[in-house]
């Protein structure tokens, strides 16, 4: 039956709307606004949720006023549901990155990419513009994460300078979008078959990190978040000397082989002046669900320890929790809904305050 006396405006929260008026899930997904499941949209309102996909919101307003009259979902012009993105010709690189921040230990398997996820997760859930880069040329996660596997778009742009007659001008990449509007860049991205190896040497790695970060028509964001690969050669190197990062945050594990490899990248960090914002200990403890039992699986924390070594606060320490191990595998790590994302969006954002970014900037090109 019709919802005929509820009031629909831009200050409607999303998940309120869906809880009372549940056919609003299909309209809102019919904008690309997939609302059922999701960490961020029981957080945002109509108008949040529309300016983060770029789309208008008067159209959605319409559309659900007219399904709660109705009781149907209506037709929804392809006009109404594209993203309303800037022309790729007004990218002005870091003018329009408020703040960059690599995400790096030094070692494979500590869960890089699983915390960056939660970190984008926490800011978008603030309302604040997100992007992801994946720089984990050879091995990256971040789409398997997201359940991402559409290759990139191209356009051209049109305010190029000009070029040699029967030559075009080189087009920029588009990145993808999260159900939830994070950005994504990736080089699995770059293909439609997912288990595609990149068969990269270094110079060409950085090369490619260089074009995720140049040659990509980001929208304006107020955080990019960058997924290092493990090691400290030169995928992080490119990032660390390259780009005018706010600062890096550390992830490490309760093993001494892990704390030991992630002082070697908190030694890199220091060797480049670069600040330390703070240390992520991922995968720290369990809690068995039947006693509430705590164990230290991987052994004792060193979280303190790194933190006092890398001269940064422990920004959290994460548990083991195989409801986040499901999700991620699936590709539903959005539908994942935990205070440890606000922990470290919390943590982040005071950590960027307190180490204020130069007001100079650094050009790759």
């Amino acid at each position: 039956m019709p919802h005929l006396e509820m009031a629909i405006g831009p200050q409607s929260n999303i998940a309120e709307l869906v809880r009372d008026l549940p056919i609003a899930a299909e309209v809102l997904g019919k904008f690309g606004l997939h609302c059922a499941g999701c960490g961020v949209n029981k957080y945002e309102t109509i108008e949040q949720g529309a300016k983060a996909h770029g789309l208008r919101i008067e159209p959605i307003i319409a559309a659900l006023v007219q399904a709660r009259l109705s009781g149907f979902v209506p037709n929804i012009s392809n006009e109404d549901r594209a993203p309303l993105r800037r022309a790729p010709g007004e990218f002005k690189r870091h003018g329009k990155i408020a703040h960059i921040v690599p995400i790096m230990s030094g070692k494979g398997g500590v869960g890089k990419s699983l915390v960056t996820a939660l970190i984008a997760l926490g800011l978008r859930r603030r309302n604040l513009r997100v992007g992801i880069l994946d720089a984990d040329i050879t091995g990256p996660s971040i789409p398997k994460l997201f359940g991402l596997r559409t290759p990139l778009l191209l356009e051209v742009d049109p305010n190029a300078k000009p070029v040699p007659q029967g030559a075009s001008a080189p087009p920029l990449m588009v990145p993808a979008q999260s159900r939830t509007a994070i950005e994504i860049v990736s080089s699995n991205l770059l293909t439609d078959q997912e288990d595609t190896a990149m068969i990269w040497r270094g110079p060409i790695l950085s090369g490619v990190i260089r074009q995720f970060y140049e040659q990509v028509l980001w929208s304006d964001l107020d955080y990019l978040l960058i997924d290092l690969p493990p090691g400290t050669s030169d995928a992080p190197l490119t990032v660390l000397q390259s780009l005018a990062i706010d600062g890096v945050i550390l992830v490490t594990m309760p093993q001494a082989l892990a704390t030991m490899i992630v002082r070697k990248a908190a030694n890199l960090v220091h060797q480049l002046k670069k600040p330390i914002l703070g240390v992520v200990e991922n995968m720290s403890y369990f809690i068995a669900p039947d006693t509430g039992n705590k164990y230290e699986i991987f052994g004792p924390s060193y979280a303190e320890r790194v933190s006092e070594l890398a001269k940064a606060p422990l920004l959290a320490r994460i548990p083991i929790d195989p409801q986040k191990a499901r999700l991620a595998d699936e590709g539903l790590v959005e539908e994942i809904d935990d205070p440890i994302c606000d922990q470290l969006a919390g943590a982040l954002l005071d950590a960027i305050e307190a180490h204020p970014k130069p007001k100079e900037t650094i050009s790759i090109i």
